[in-house]
């Protein structure tokens, strides 16, 4: 409905307004056309139309499932200092979130890896990770490197690292390597007797020079590493108690975004937690309101440049940063 005016006659400027925007917004003209048209210069024409949005004579309204969820992006860029978001809409409160951040971040790594500056990538494991590989189009990268970034469970599964990170690299037609450990020492004074060995500091050293990391995160429900992953002298009780919300590569945090307390972080092989600030391109998938508390504590730890996920937890994550 359009507005009604104040007065029975728009001034001159306004007028002017009104018909540059209908004739460029609603009739289809071009700046170009629309200077010829009126007689005035492009740069009077393109100034024109920036005061009619400024002053609401034109408003912009986008009919679509992802018009909140591209606001709910530009958010989440703001509030948590990210570089980009991807919000995936939901059409429903219930649904599968490995296929709906699946497919987005398939989608998002297409992108990405079709970039010629990545030349090397590390990828995680987990169920959305794995599903990603499924939405993502081939791209011929024989110059680009994938290699895992976490250790990996001992079980075989089509989520585990070895098995991402090889089919990663055949759809880019790219080279692969292993992060050859599993995800835990045995102990403390184990894991540093192994991070002195030569092959596994080569290992990390490569890791340290990647382009890009694509990561999950695991709540303390329904995480792959609590059922699989975890050493059978940790339980999820104590980490539970220790105030743990989730983990990131196996490092356990709490509700702050700090590492845990606990023994289990000092006991994981793999790059420090707090390597991740220095590296580029560091991606987040995760998503479903049980990981709420997980992605905020990831999020205010500052390591993150890009997330993926769902507009629910999107929602929330702003609710509860506000």
């Amino acid at each position: 409905m359009s507005r009604r005016t104040k007065t029975e006659i728009l001034d001159a400027e306004e007028q002017l307004l009104v018909r540059l925007a209908y004739a460029c917004e609603v009739e289809g003209m071009t700046q170009a056309q629309a200077a010829e048209t009126f007689g005035l210069t492009r740069l009077r024409v393109n100034k024109a139309l920036s005061d009619a949005r400024e002053r609401g004579i034109v408003r912009v309204s986008i009919n679509s499932a992802l018009g909140p969820c591209v606001a709910l992006e530009s958010d989440l860029v703001d509030r948590f200092g990210l570089s980009s978001a991807t919000v995936a809409p939901v059409g429903q409160e219930t649904f599968n979130p490995h296929t709906i951040l699946g497919a987005a971040l398939g989608q998002f790594l297409t992108r990405l890896l079709s970039q010629p500056d990545i030349r090397l990538f590390g990828m995680s494991w987990g169920n959305t990770l794995n599903m990603a590989t499924r939405f993502m189009e081939p791209l011929n990268r024989p110059d680009l490197e994938i290699t895992s970034v976490m250790g990996g469970l001992t079980k075989g599964s089509d989520v585990n690292s070895y098995e991402i990170t090889t089919r990663l690299a055949d759809l880019c037609n790219a080279a692969h390597s292993y992060f050859t450990a599993p995800v835990y020492a045995a102990s403390v004074t184990s894991r540093d007797i192994l991070r002195d060995q030569k092959e596994f500091r080569g290992s990390i050293d490569k890791i340290l020079q990647a382009d890009g990391l694509a990561l999950a995160a695991g709540d303390m429900k329904n995480s792959l590493l609590l059922a699989d992953g975890l050493p059978d002298d940790v339980s999820v009780e104590s980490l539970a108690d220790a105030g743990a919300v989730g983990d990131i590569m196996g490092y356990f945090l709490d509700a702050s975004g700090a590492l845990l307390d606990h023994e289990i972080n000092d006991r994981v092989l793999g790059i420090a937690l707090q390597d991740l600030d220095d590296l580029p391109n560091v991606v987040v998938a995760a998503g479903g309101l049980h990981k709420l508390a997980i992605v905020r504590a990831i999020l205010l730890r500052g390591c993150v440049d890009h997330l993926v996920t769902d507009e629910h937890l999107a929602r929330a994550l702003l609710e509860t940063a506000s």
